[in-house]
Formats: C-alpha cells, structure tokens, sequence
C-alpha cells in the first residue's frame, strides 16, 4: 500500500469515510471508491470526533446531491480540488461523463495509485490546474468539457485552504464555462458570531490543523449570497451540516448549493 503525495488531511477524511455510510444506487462500483480511500487512509485509525461527525454529515450531503443530480439527468459532473475523491468511481454510470480538476501533483498521485490499484477511470476527465496560477475553466474545456451541456460541480472541503480571493477567481472562471441550468454544491466556512460561536470556530480550527493543514479563509455570514452573485452563481440553498437555513443556524460551517442563470451576474 502506497503513501504516495497524499496529506495528512487527505488521509484522515479518508480513513473517516471507509467507515460512513453512503447513498447507494444500482449504477457504479463503491468497492473502487472503497479500495481508493484504503490506500490513501493507511494506518490511520481516526478517533470518534465532533470532526468525524461534520465530516459524515458533509460526505451524506454531496453524496445526496450527486445522485440526485444524475437521476434527474445531469450527464457531466466536475469535482472541483479533487483530492482522491471516489464518487467518480461510486456512481459511475455509463451516459454519464465526470471531470477531476485539481492540482497536478495531487493528480498525478491519485491516477498513479488507480493504476495500482487496477481501477478503471477512463470515464473520468483528469484536468490539472494550480487555482492560484490556472484557468480551471481553460483546463476542464482541455479535458474534454462541455460548455453548453449543464453540469454539476462540487467543491467539498476545499474553499476554506484557500483565500477568498482564488474562491471568488474559481468560481468566476468555471461560471464562465457553465451553461444554463448548471449547478454549484459547495462547503463554505463562515466568520463565527460572538461568544459561543467563536469559541466552537476555534475548536474546528484546531481540530483542522491537527488533521495536517489550518482553515486559511472564511466569510462574513452577511456577505456569502452576494460573494457568489459577484461571480455570476445564484445561492438557491445554504444550510448547516444538520440541514437548519443557515441563517438561522448559530453554525460556521456552510453546505451551499448555487446555480447558473441565465447570465452571468443574475440574481
């Protein structure tokens, strides 16, 4: 079993989902997905965390939406920062054509240790972009992308490594490749309102940083739906993992669902 390039982090939410039960569907292989995360997870034995339950709760929700997005005819799906995730794997389905856009040297692991593995991914769409440097929406239309077919894109447990400022450059660019009708499902971290909320923001925090990498961002709660309005998403939904509006959640971690209208800048 290999360790490869996988960080730390990757390997704790892999050893976690092993664990979590998922949304299942009759198309698909989960014993690839399954066989992927052992190989990243290695030793790792994850405690039972409140971290643990974030994580299963946030694995559930992009499950949900991905299978609910392929039953009702999505035919391309983009997993935006990619890391080793499976659910290209999981619900794999023949009309269905998946996209990974990552990192290259993230990449270049991930597809080294599918061939190891002797994991079929010639359905998957591998485009590699440095967020902070790259067009994502240039290296997915390389890979083979459609702009004028409707996707759907994920981007879980990412935007938080990242500044706002390459949050809002991502989404600007892969909204400039996104046809009408095309849908975002996103994890956001907010800014912790006083007292109680700071201190259970301070606590994720550290529960992160010992996972291998510290949160980098977050936004104001007030100013998320007009952050993806300004690069031309529309937020339809944003709740906390336990499915409350996140308006009227004292939570600082945001499961996001945006659309694509039709133009860039509507709603």
């Amino acid at each position: 079993m290999r360790q490869g390039e996988a960080s730390m982090t990757a390997r704790h939410v892999a050893a976690y989902r092993q664990s979590f039960p998922r949304v299942a569907r009759p198309y698909g292989d989960p014993d690839a997905d399954q066989r992927l995360q052992a190989d990243v997870a290695g030793d790792i034995q994850p405690p039972a965390t409140p971290m643990a339950r974030y994580l299963r709760a946030r694995t559930a929700f992009f499950d949900r939406t991905v299978v609910d997005a392929i039953d009702g005819g999505t035919v391309q799906l983009v997993v935006v920062g990619a890391g080793y995730d499976g659910r290209s794997l999981r619900y794999a389905k023949p009309e269905v054509r998946w996209f990974e856009l990552d990192h290259p040297d993230t990449q270049a692991d991930k597809r080294a240790r599918l061939a190891d593995l002797g994991i079929d991914a010639t359905h998957v769409g591998f485009a590699a972009a440095d967020f902070t440097a790259d067009d994502p929406a240039a290296a997915l239309r390389r890979a083979g992308h459609d702009p004028s077919q409707p996707s759907l894109y994920l981007c879980e447990g990412v935007a938080g490594y990242l500044t706002n400022g390459v949050v809002a450059g991502l989404l600007a660019s892969l909204r400039s490749g996104a046809a009408v009708g095309s849908s975002f499902a996103i994890t956001v971290s907010l800014e912790p309102r006083p007292d109680d909320e700071a201190t259970t923001r301070t606590l994720l925090d550290a529960a992160v940083s010992r996972m291998g990498e510290p949160l980098a961002s977050s936004l104001p709660r007030a100013e998320l739906r007009p952050f993806f309005r300004a690069s031309g998403w529309t937020v339809v939904r944003a709740t906390d993992p336990a499915g409350v509006e996140i308006g009227e959640s004292g939570r600082n971690a945001a499961f996001v669902v945006a659309s694509a209208g039709a133009s860039r800048g509507a709603g």
